[in-house]
């Protein structure tokens, strides 16, 4: 990563930030305020987790000599079933106790699905939010409009997921996505949207020939020039995203 100089040697600034360009030719004005703050946070957050850890090492201390944990919570267990220096059934006791809390899970097992059931719906309509508000999709989708979010969605749909309210990407490894024009903080939706697209090995076949980085559309041999997809890509898409590149003119090449 260097700084992009002007013509005079001069560093580039956009919105008072200075432009850095990445190995893979994109640019991003680099928050240096932004950082230190993220920094420092972050080694808040690593002495917290030490001193907790170092709590937690002081507490088991005093559980030392205990080889077999399982056998020391049954003798507590059956300490606690002492009733007037009488042993009762352990097994009677836990009877009772499986059914009290079968009763209770049958009792509010409608309200746990119906709350799931509203946790998916919003959640699903966060993720459709973020793709139909996407500005990356508008401005560099071959396929225009609703055909353009249909075609993203079935694509990276599965890639963006809701966690404390707030829509989060991840990689094909499994790894949340990281802003470049925020070290150390999440990517926003549309920054994730774009940051998958990048990843993707035909994005040539989805993006206009201007978004592509400069490996064109792959528009070539097709009538008219209308949106062309490849055989592959089309066969990975739902068929709700398959209909919508289809309303547009769209061609499916081998």
């Amino acid at each position: 990563m260097k700084l992009k100089l002007d013509d005079q040697g001069h560093v580039v600034v956009q919105d008072g930030k200075p432009v850095y360009v990445h190995d893979d030719g994109k640019e991003v004005a680099f928050d240096a305020a932004g950082t230190v703050n993220t920094i420092s946070r972050l080694n808040a957050e690593a002495k917290s987790h030490r001193e907790r850890a170092e709590a937690a090492e002081s507490t088991l201390k005093g559980f030392e000599g205990i080889t077999d944990p399982a056998a020391a919570i049954k003798a507590l267990a059956t300490v606690k079933n002492l009733d007037d220096k009488k042993l009762v059934d352990a097994g009677e006791v836990e009877r009772v106790k499986n059914e009290a809390v079968k009763a209770f899970e049958e009792k509010y097992a409608p309200v746990v699905k119906e709350n799931e059931s509203l946790k998916g719906q919003l959640n699903n309509h966060l993720i459709g939010g973020a793709f139909s508000s996407s500005k990356f999709i508008a401005e560099k989708f071959a396929a225009e409009g609703p055909a353009g979010v249909e075609i993203a969605r079935a694509l990276f749909g599965n890639s963006l997921k809701v966690e404390d309210g707030k829509v989060v990407g991840y990689d094909s490894n499994g790894q949340k996505l990281f802003s470049r024009a925020r070290p150390g903080e999440l990517a926003t939706a549309d920054e994730a949207i774009e940051l998958l697209v990048d990843a993707y090995p035909h994005k040539a076949h989805i993006l206009k020939a201007s978004g592509a980085n400069g490996s064109g559309a792959q528009q070539g041999n097709v009538p008219n020039g209308k949106k062309s997809m490849s055989r592959t890509n089309w066969n990975a898409l739902d068929p709700a995203g398959q209909a919508a590149f289809a309303r547009e003119g769209g061609v499916v090449t081998e």
